[in-house]
């Protein structure tokens, strides 16, 4: 009999920039020397140099405790390994039974399991600024993420496997997929040829009554006899295509505003090329926001209407509700503001991409004119949530040879906006870098000076539990901007889920749950500590809102515009089909 091979050391059981620690190496050189330093996007070298500046510092007894207790875990496994001894592992990565089955499979699942937690044990015990080990954190755990043994055919037995039960067929699928997949420069997450924009998504009845070039302006068909008077105007983000507010009827958050008995309008903003890259943020307020707002009061002839700002969305809404009041005009009856930011002081991991040194270069390769590309946008946002939205794409697309499924919403994610660089840079300065949106008077925007708290109108603020883009404590902070001598005006509302799966979940679906609570605390936790669940969806809440706001009914218009503003082109428009260059 063989005798059993020697326990093997420590140096080499980890990655050797694992080991480098010991010799008490910065943290930048050990992120930039990874193997995986230069996996677009997940390139770690501004995060490193961020770091470098800031000062990172690990306690060598603390790494000595580390390094010991991993040997001693590392022992266990070894010995379980060795007496084919195959233990339960608890991650949906390795979730198939032959990973579990089999030991050297299970064995490798495992010591990566064990060096993914030494490294973020070490990530989490750094001696370093609060963003700078935020970017730590961020960028060990992009690191570890790629390496797992599941991104890898051949560590991957489920991909081994499936190769010989199809003689060869998932391989080759499975490279003609990432041929593909490269010469679009992005990882399919959805069978995109299963959805066309006007055909199967966005396909609520309208027509587009205003354009100019930034935006088409939707007015929707009516689905009832009588509408309210006063109409809704919904402002969507900018940086994503306006129909995941219309995906499908069952899903639709603009078909059930219709529904409801309002006059639905929709700015459905153009999706820039190099003609529109020297755009400003003053731009997407005057010429964007608030000449929606004008047209839509003078086609329905009211003197105020309601408002619906989502996400980046909100934000514009707010600015251009700020510059109005400034002007004096106080053109809405009710503000809506879905998962929105004013108060910037904490957004969430996207700040890993966000610090002086990064916004400088960006301003001066697009500040002045140019395009931030929209793959850029959805490269960063899915490096966010990698294992969702990049390796296991990688995993069943390339290594599998499975089809992606047809799912709408991710076929709208795959959907880019570019966005002009000088609007790009003022807002990612302005509002995430230094947050000065929030300070009244600091900003001055179309010839007015900025201040939430002068806006003054009754305003139903929704965010998301889950969500990772706009932290649900720091949508709350807007309680606090808004109404500030009438706190009674605003009204706070918390769904489950995540920044999308939140906001979209009609109440036929019945999922899902919400919490309100009508007494604001100053403090966020205080407010869900006394709120209230309740299950199903936050759309009965605001239709409730809204319909308060929406003034008495009136018989629903037969045509859409009026003598000033006819009808240009049936809904989605134009504008909504432009491809990111």
């Amino acid at each position: 009999m063989n005798a059993p091979n020697p326990l093997p050391k420590f140096e080499d059981l980890v990655p050797a920039w694992i080991s480098q620690l010991s010799e008490q190496k910065t943290w930048p050189s050990l992120l930039q020397q990874s193997p995986m330093a230069q996996f677009p996007p997940l390139n770690m070298a501004p995060l490193a140099n961020g770091i470098n500046e800031l000062g990172a510092v690990i306690d060598p007894v603390l790494l000595a405790q580390l390094q010991t207790e991993y040997m001693q875990e590392f022992s266990v496994l070894w010995q379980d390994f060795m007496v084919s001894k195959a233990r339960p592992i608890a991650d949906k990565r390795f979730a198939a039974p032959v990973w579990q089955s089999g030991t050297l499979h299970a064995f490798n699942a495992a010591v990566y399991l064990l060096n993914t937690r030494f490294l973020m044990t070490l990530a989490e015990n750094v001696q370093a600024p609060p963003r700078a080990k935020q970017k730590l954190r961020f960028a060990v755990q992009q690191m570890v993420d790629a390496a797992s043994p599941a991104n890898f055919l051949v560590t991957n037995p489920e991909a081994q496997q499936k190769i010989l039960e199809t003689k060869g067929e998932s391989l080759t699928q499975g490279v003609l997929q990432m041929l593909n997949d490269m010469r679009k420069g992005r990882i399919s997450q959805s069978d995109e040829s299963a959805f066309e924009v006007g055909k199967n998504v966005a396909t609520t009845e309208g027509a587009v009554v205003f354009e100019n070039s930034l935006f088409q302006l939707l007015q929707y068909k009516p689905l009832t006899e009588t509408v309210h008077a006063r109409p809704l105007l919904l402002i969507p983000p900018c940086i994503n295509k306006y129909y995941i507010l219309d995906l499908q009827p069952d899903n639709s958050l603009v078909r059930y505003a219709v529904e409801q008995g309002h006059t639905v309008f929709l700015v459905s903003w153009n999706n820039p090329t190099a003609s529109l890259g020297h755009l400003t943020w003053d731009a997407y307020i005057e010429d964007g926001a608030i000449k929606s707002i004008h047209v839509v009061q003078e086609i329905t002839k009211q003197k105020q209407i309601n408002a619906l700002g989502f996400c980046v969305g909100g934000t514009i809404l707010s600015t251009a509700l700020s510059v109005l009041s400034a002007r004096g005009e106080k053109p809405v009856a009710s503000i809506t503001l879905l998962t929105s930011l004013l108060d910037f002081s904490d957004a969430g991991i996207i700040e890993v991409y966000i610090d002086e040194a990064q916004v400088a270069m960006r301003e001066k390769a697009i500040g002045q004119g140019g395009l931030m590309p929209g793959a850029d946008f959805a490269s960063a946002f899915s490096s966010l949530r990698a294992n969702d939205l990049v390796w296991n794409y990688v995993k069943a697309n390339y290594l599998k040879g499975e089809r992606p499924p047809a799912f709408d919403l991710l076929y709208w994610n795959a959907d880019s906006t570019n966005l002009p660089g000088p609007m790009f840079c003022w807002y990612l300065r302005n509002a995430y870098l230094e947050n000065n949106l929030k300070l009244p008077g600091k900003l001055t925007v179309a010839g007015e000076r900025l201040d939430f708290s002068k806006i003054a109108a009754p305003t139903f603020i929704y965010a998301s539990r889950e969500d990772h883009i706009v932290p649900w404590t720091s949508a709350y902070a807007s309680t606090g901007l808004l109404n500030p001598e009438k706190p009674d005006l605003n009204r706070f509302v918390l769904g489950a889920s995540g920044h999308i799966a939140g906001v979209i979940n009609p109440p036929k679906k019945n999922k899902r749950s919400y919490w309100s609570n009508d007494q604001l605390e100053r403090d966020a936790q205080a407010w869900f500590d006394g709120a209230t669940e309740h299950p199903g969806s936050w759309w009965t809440e605001w239709a409730g809102f809204l319909a308060s706001h929406a003034g008495q009914k009136i018989k629903a218009p037969r045509k859409f515009g009026n003598a000033a503003f006819r009808a240009i082109e049936p809904a989605p428009g134009r504008y909504v089909k432009v491809k990111a260059e």
